[in-house]
């Protein structure tokens, strides 16, 4: 299965890239309308993307009113991307969609490195979003983590259902001249393939810790990324910064992770699902749906 990273698509602007997908997923929504960052907000490197957007968006009352069901008309499943700066943020944007049958499932961003992040730990803030919405909770987590494996162990003991890995990891880029930062906020995300190693090693790790259903990303550019994330542990993979330059990316990647699955003598791309594990891989508790 395949979905777009959040951020990462315009449905609304690109409907035709969108229906490509399998599941779409919004950018982050907060309780309240937000602005983001200053720019410059977004920054190209030798190795991937810089971005600060800051979580702009909004709100969820907006959202709901005006771009959920714009967003309904994909006949798409929509997963919604939920974030905050409390507990109590991310359990009032998570109980004003619970009542939304356009919605399929929340995705907790709980790591983004471009704002300020709660005080609360990653299990205080699914605990509050599982008490607020009886819908399917995937949480997203930082990489930046010395012990993502432990992070992601206390988010499937606070009610979360799957996980989502990896998110950007803080960076930096100088403009060439006056060796100054490029962004306005001097660091920011980054994403493209210097991620790709990353991911691979987190969903390795929190496949092997929790056995929870994983959506893997981070530098997905080609069906061989996409079927090394899902030999690691990933149950659904999700294309990113690809998605800026090649809009052709969903069907392509489809078509080259089923080539790339035959070549190795697997008749669907699920049956690599966590074959780098071996005998020792924990028996999943349920796949992405």
């Amino acid at each position: 299965m395949i979905l777009n990273a959040s951020g990462c698509l315009d449905a609304i602007v690109a409907p035709d890239v969108a229906r490509e997908l399998d599941v779409f997923v919004t950018k982050t929504v907060t309780p309240l309308p937000r602005g983001g960052n200053e720019p410059v907000r977004i920054a190209e490197t030798d190795f991937g993307m810089l971005n600060s957007i800051g979580l702009a968006n909004p709100g969820v009352e907006k959202f709901v009113a005006e771009t959920l069901p714009r967003l309904a008309e994909l006949e798409l499943p929509i997963w919604v991307s939920v974030g905050g700066f409390s507990a109590d943020d991310y359990a009032t944007v998570c109980a004003t969609l619970d009542g939304c049958g356009e919605v399929a499932a929340l995705e907790l961003n709980v790591s983004c490195p471009n704002v300020a992040e709660p005080v609360e730990s990653v299990a205080e803030l699914v605990r509050a979003a599982r008490e607020a919405t009886s819908k399917k909770l995937y949480t997203k987590l930082s990489p930046a983590s010395p012990d993502i494996a432990a992070v992601a162990k206390a988010a499937a003991s606070a009610g979360s259902d799957g996980l989502s890995l990896v998110n950007t990891i803080r960076g930096l880029a100088l403009d060439r001249g006056s060796l100054t930062p490029t962004l306005s906020t001097a660091t920011g995300g980054l994403s493209g393939p210097a991620l790709r190693p990353i991911a691979l090693a987190a969903v390795y790790s929190c496949f092997r810790a929790t056995g929870l259903p994983i959506v893997g990303m981070g530098g997905i550019e080609s069906g061989r990324h996409a079927l090394e994330l899902i030999a690691v542990g990933a149950s659904a993979c999700a294309l990113g910064t690809i998605l800026f330059f090649d809009p052709e990316a969903p069907g392509r990647i489809r078509s080259e992770l089923a080539a790339e699955a035959e070549a190795l003598g697997f008749e669907n791309p699920s049956d690599a699902y966590a074959v780098a594990h071996g005998d020792e891989a924990p028996a999943p508790l349920r796949h992405v749906a």
